[in-house]
């Protein structure tokens, strides 16, 4: 069977080929009739339109957007606070037609992702600073967002408060008489298990910014906290390091969570180990994911606004690129949206 091209059908309806052109990429040029005619006249043919490589040549520009991943997009998908990011910022892109496209710093077989991938723009999500793939990302000057992430001159950024947020969680435990308390991390890179040093557990912007803000509170009250790093892929993320925590001499009354899901593999651990939360132990997350919000007992948590993370994201993405297009020149924003901490039942006084 014969190749069906844009002349096959111009030869067809009898208009020149760039009228069929337009009527794929610039309908605005046609009358809805003769648009229509084409159309039909393609759908016939078995004509699935211009070749995608080369109407990005000739427009200048991809049609997708990547989010680039530090971590597997296997964990993107089960990762309630990441499918939630990820649901907000393909709303936000519904409109304008932008496809997205998901990277991971990952590398095979000469194949790298952030450097190959056609894209317009892309946002850099929850990367570490030395992520090579960010870095091929800023080489090829592509207009980005930074989320989760330092923010850095010339390049729009959206966080949350995540220091303020773990600073009204911590000082929620001080105020209810705790002095024993654990922070339990996530281990990112290499082993989980305890850490002397609380800051040496900040593998990246938002635990940095998290720890930080456990100890504005931590160290004036006088405490020095227990840390222990979680393993990122523990089928039962937090456990293993709950048990450390809970089996120890000293174990702590109340726990200081990087996230609703360390926090609730502490409660099962606890619970599996005859201790009572919050009677026994009090126990705070962060992020009020739906996980947190279905347990027993109902998670105290820190809330972020994640659909209003990815909303903001993907806006400021499309408007950097529109900048880029049209050689406009501005101030990178950097948005900061405020958390605030959500007190249920995984919380109560030290008792007596």
């Amino acid at each position: 069977m014969a190749k069906v091209t844009l002349q096959t059908i111009a030869d067809r309806v009898g208009v020149s080929r760039m009228t069929v052109s337009n009527a794929f990429s610039r309908p605005d040029q046609l009358s809805d009739e003769l648009r229509q005619r084409i159309l039909a006249t393609a759908e016939e043919l078995g004509y699935v339109g211009p070749d995608p490589a080369g109407r990005a040549l000739a427009q200048g520009s991809t049609g997708a957007v990547g989010v680039l991943l530090t971590d597997s997009l296997q964990d993107a998908f089960t990762d309630d606070v990441a499918t939630s990011f990820l649901a907000a910022v393909v709303e936000e892109l519904a409109p304008t037609g932008l496809a997205l496209a998901l990277l991971t710093s990952t590398e095979r077989e000469n194949v790298v992702p952030a450097r190959d991938v056609g894209m317009d723009g892309a946002l850099v999500y929850s990367c570490r600073v030395e992520s090579a793939a960010r870095d091929w990302l800023m080489r090829r000057r592509l207009p980005m967002v930074f989320v989760d992430q330092q923010a850095v001159p010339g390049i729009d950024s959206v966080n949350v408060d995540d220091r303020g947020g773990a600073r009204a969680a911590a000082q929620h435990l001080v105020d209810l008489g705790h002095r024993r308390i654990a922070l339990v991390t996530l281990a990112v890179d290499g082993p989980g298990g305890m850490v002397d040093d609380p800051m040496a557990a900040a593998e990246g912007y938002p635990q940095r910014e998290r720890i930080l803000g456990w100890l504005d509170v931590l160290k004036p009250a006088g405490v020095r906290p227990t840390v222990v790093r979680a393993e990122l892929y523990e089928d039962d993320p937090g456990t293993d390091a709950a048990r450390l925590l809970l089996t120890g001499a000293e174990p702590p009354t109340a726990v200081l969570c990087f996230s609703d899901v360390l926090a609730l593999g502490v409660i099962r651990t606890a619970a599996a180990l005859g201790l009572s939360v919050p009677e026994d132990l009090s126990v705070t997350g962060f992020d009020d994911s739906p996980v947190g919000r279905r347990g027993h007992p109902l998670l105290t948590t820190v809330h972020q606004d994640v659909a209003a993370k990815g909303r903001l994201a993907a806006t400021a993405l499309v408007a950097a690129i529109e900048r880029s297009r049209s050689g406009t020149k501005q101030r990178a924003r950097h948005v900061v949206l405020p958390t605030e901490l959500i007190v249920r039942e995984s919380t109560a006084a030290l008792p007596g």
